[in-house]
């Protein structure tokens, strides 16, 4: 039984159905839903973008409304897997009883780990093409090198929703989250060089800052939608890879303590 507790997680097409369903229900609720996830980005972009660029116009010979938008899509990205894999799972898990009807399917535990995963790196894909429309309005990322951003985000949005599917393993209750938007993910925003340059925090703080994942994603995306090439891609992709292999392992083990124990 702790062999099988352990064992790496199993991926099939069974997988599918379950991210089909996910995609259905939100189908329904599509528009309020994307807009929900671009006001804010949007909100931060006019407000910091063009109210703090009047004072400080340029960061780093960048003008400062293209060097936040160019970040903010991965905080964009950050939050909408992050409240995908958190919110909406702890509730088809825990209140809504859809994880407990799945398992009555011919599906195993490992499938429905995979799909809320899936699910919630494409539900931040999404919102993440609506920003990225709003950037390209403002004139910003109109290049080819933009259409590499694409594949990056969905990897981002695969690695915050496995952190995210571990905290959502472990939690009791709605509450226990605010603790890790608190405590985790606002404070990895001002770490990870989305308002001002990590060159700017003491030099104990860079090195953290430098193992973050939305530091390796800020370092991939912004040069991209600037129209030039990351200067470390290789190391801030193993960055990204590592922390979603090791996040999604630990989920689906806690994930399988918890339903099946």
């Amino acid at each position: 039984m702790k062999s099988t507790l352990y064992a790496l997680p199993v991926f099939s097409a069974r997988a599918f159905p379950i991210w089909r369903r996910n995609f259905l229900v939100w189908k329904k609720l599509a528009g309020a839903s994307v807009l929900g996830n671009i006001a804010d980005p949007l909100i931060t972009l006019l407000a910091f973008g063009y109210g703090l660029g009047s004072l400080l116009t340029h960061v780093d010979g960048i003008p400062y409304i293209q060097y936040l938008a160019s970040a903010s899509i991965c905080m964009s990205i950050m939050m909408a897997a992050s409240f995908e894999a958190l919110y909406s799972a702890f509730s088809r898990m825990h209140v809504q009883k859809t994880w407990e009807a799945l398992l009555n399917a011919p599906l195993a535990l490992d499938d429905v780990v995979v799909a809320e995963m899936l699910w919630a790196a494409t539900k931040a894909l999404i919102s993440g093409v609506a920003i990225l429309c709003v950037i390209f309005a403002l004139g910003i990322g109109l290049h080819w090198h933009t259409l590499l951003v694409l594949p990056l985000l969905f990897l981002i949005g695969m690695m915050f929703a496995s952190l995210g599917l571990v905290m959502n393993a472990l939690a009791k209750g709605y509450d226990f989250f605010t603790y890790y938007f608190t405590l985790v993910l606002t404070p990895m925003v001002f770490l990870s060089g989305v308002y001002y340059p990590v060159a700017q925090l003491p030099g104990w703080l860079q090195g953290i800052a430098g193992v973050l994942p939305l530091g390796a994603a800020v370092n991939l995306v912004r040069p991209l939608l600037l129209g030039h090439w990351p200067p470390t891609p290789w190391l801030d992709i193993a960055i990204l890879l590592a922390y979603c292999v090791v996040a999604f392992y630990a989920a689906t083990v806690l994930t399988r303590k918890r339903l099946l124990n």
